[in-house]
């Protein structure tokens, strides 16, 4: 019996092979995504256009909004154009380097994007409670200490992960059922124990996600409160109405979130090519709808954007 003896300095490279059990079907899976792919990269760059060239959007909460923007870039560049690769090209292969590079960025970026809107919800817990004071309390070395703390929390939070990965033996198979680099995946092809990787994967970053839920919900908690305080029920229409989009965001960010989760955990007999599908598609699909809500339902945004493409339309 031959054993590749990979060691965890030169461990090769390994194959992606996609989502099991729609092999065949991969060219026409490949399609809806690179369109959500496109619609989110073109919808999160006008985002991020409007928000640089408009003086009257440069406020703490358009500010997160651009760091979630950037951030959803990432996350969906980081996996999708390889994912397409993988369907179109027959491009499985990927070097091991390009592996810890791919799978971090994906992680950090899930983990910064939860931070991000745990900031969101702060801010609008300011706005609303303390609606004086706002501009005192978020001033803009205050926004500023706010975006790095978040950054450094979730580099620091998914950094060990890489190390964790390279201090491994890959002596068996580097094939790897899936469209991306996710680290329990690739620690599972390793010849030696990933008690660790198991540990730290799940409950380290799972830990802060649901740290940044408990702060969101205590934040909506007191806003509630005082939007219930508020005299009449336009003011209270309108209070609310200014977190309608940053709920819509936190729904369709967590809910998946949890629900991937808990079927890892709670079911298995879900298939693995529904697994792998939903982990494709929720790097996909949040960053395409992000802008669109945002565009809805809030008015500054939504003003710009109109003003953008009708002046442009009627020229």
């Amino acid at each position: 019996m031959v054993i590749f003896n990979l060691s965890s300095s030169n461990p090769g490279s390994f194959i992606l092979m996609g989502i099991p059990g729609l092999e065949q079907a991969h060219v026409w899976i490949g399609i809806p995504f690179c369109i959500i792919y496109v619609v989110a990269v073109v919808g999160n760059c006008i985002l991020l256009y409007l928000i640089a060239v408009e003086r009257s959007l440069h406020e703490p909460m358009f500010f997160f909004l651009s760091m979630l923007a950037t951030t959803d870039l990432i996350l969906s560049t980081a996996g999708v154009p390889k994912t397409l690769g993988v369907f179109w090209l027959g491009a499985r292969e990927i070097t091991f380097p390009g592996c810890l590079t791919q799978m971090f960025f994906i992680h950090c970026s899930f983990v910064l994007d939860s931070a991000i809107l745990m900031a969101m919800a702060f801010d609008r817990y300011v706005a609303i409670c303390f609606p004086l004071r706002y501009t005192t309390i978020l001033t803009p070395k205050t926004i500023i200490k706010i975006a790095v703390g978040i950054s450094f929390r979730s580099f620091c939070i998914i950094l060990p992960v890489v190390f964790l990965l390279t201090r491994l033996p890959f002596c068996r198979t580097r094939i790897t059922p899936h469209t991306y680099c996710e680290h329990i995946g690739v620690a599972r092809l390793a010849c030696a124990d990933i008690s660790i990787n198991i540990w730290y994967g799940f409950c380290v970053p799972i830990m802060t996600v649901i740290s940044d839920v408990v702060l969101i919900a205590v934040s909506y908690v007191l806003i509630l409160c005082a939007v219930f305080r508020l005299p009449s029920r336009e003011a209270r229409q309108k209070a609310l109405g200014t977190c309608g989009s940053h709920v819509c965001v936190i729904l369709m960010f967590y809910t998946p979130a949890f629900f991937s989760i808990l079927a890892h955990r709670f079911g298995p007999n879900v298939s693995p090519t529904f697994h792998i599908m939903f982990a494709n598609l929720y790097v996909v699909i949040p960053p395409a709808l992000n802008p669109m809500v945002y565009g809805v339902k809030t008015k500054p945004i939504r003003d710009k954007v109109i003003i953008l493409f009708y002046t442009k339309g009627t020229k």
